[in-house]
Formats: C-alpha cells, structure tokens, sequence
C-alpha cells in the first residue's frame, strides 16, 4: 500500500482496526455489576453472582480477575445476521455445548452433545447465547476445577448477576464486535 499523499489524506480511521485493549471493572459498592471500557464507550455490564475473584473456582459465580483475550465469537444465526467483527466467527449448532465437568477430558472446551445428551448447550430457549464471546481463561494451560465457560454474552433483564460471564445488551453488544479482535487485551478487575 502506497503511503498517504499530501493532496490525498489517508483515510484509514480507529474504527478500522480493532482496540488495543478494554478494561471491566466492578461498581463501586455493586459487585456484580460493572462497566466495560472500550476506546471512548463506557458499556453497563453484569458480573457474577460472586463479584470479580482472583481465586476463581467451578461454580462459584466468580467472574475471574486477570487479563484474556476473546478467541471467536459464536452466534446463533437462525435468530440474527452475522456481526460485522475482527473476530473468527462460528455459527452455533444444535448440537453445541461447553464441558464443565472438571473430571471430562474435554473440561473448559466446546463440544458436541447428541440428542438426548444433557448438558450446557449454546442453542438457549433465552437469548443471552446469541452473542458469545468466547475468552482463553483457564486455557493454557486447562486446570480442572478453575472455572469454565467464561464468556462475554447478552445480559439478563436489569442487568441480573450471571453465573461468572460478563454479560450486556445487545445494543452494546453489537457495538464491541465491530470494535474487538484477536490481540484485544480484555483486563478484568
């Protein structure tokens, strides 16, 4: 690509690249809910049900403090039309699901459940999985027991705590998807 003329400004802008970092951070004195900083965009966010921890463990509703960065986005796309993102992208299948057994081999990975299998399935009757941001916590290395299925996904209604995710409206949603990538840092605490 030729460098920018003088009489031809180049045109390339923020929004054309994604931000370097966001920051999620708790409010003050409400520790299950929060606000996600993105460029200049202060985005409500829910926490979970344990606050940020920096001991995060199986089930205990912590959102785990430390810095990650997203590896997809999963989406249903029977309900939306695919995001504009920097992020790979999978469509969710019936058949997907997230192991948080910390005693299967696949613990902490998506996997696919069959027909009458039961388990954490992406394809929810609600909508807080149309939009999932998937982050590599607990990923390298995968220790059992140290949390799973930390996601960046669709709030429940008044912003209810979830279950260790960071959750937001799709609104908001939508509006981080054009702006995230890859070598996003997302730091938490």
């Amino acid at each position: 690509m030729a460098p920018a003329s003088p009489s031809r400004p180049d045109r390339t802008t923020p929004r054309d690249r994604p931000l370097s970092a966001i920051l999620i951070r708790a409010a003050a004195g409400r520790p299950q809910q929060g606000w996600l900083l993105a460029g200049p965009r202060i985005i409500p966010v829910a926490l979970g049900r344990g606050g940020i921890r920096t001991d995060k463990r199986e089930g205990d509703g912590g959102t785990p403090r430390g810095v990650f960065h997203p590896v997809r986005l999963w989406w249903r796309a029977d309900r939306h039309p695919r995001p504009r993102t920097f992020l790979p992208v999978q469509p969710i299948r019936p058949d997907d699901a997230w192991s948080e057994d910390p005693a299967q081999r696949h613990y902490n990975q998506p996997i696919k459940l069959g027909a009458d299998a039961a388990g954490d399935r992406l394809t929810r009757e609600d909508h807080l999985y149309d939009f999932i941001i998937e982050i590599d916590h607990n990923t390298r290395p995968r220790i059992p027991g140290r949390g799973s299925a930390v996601f960046l996904h669709l709030a429940r209604e008044a912003f209810a705590p979830t279950a260790g995710c960071v959750g937001m409206t799709r609104t908001a949603m939508l509006r981080l998807l054009e702006r995230i990538g890859p070598a996003t840092r997302i730091s938490i605490g």
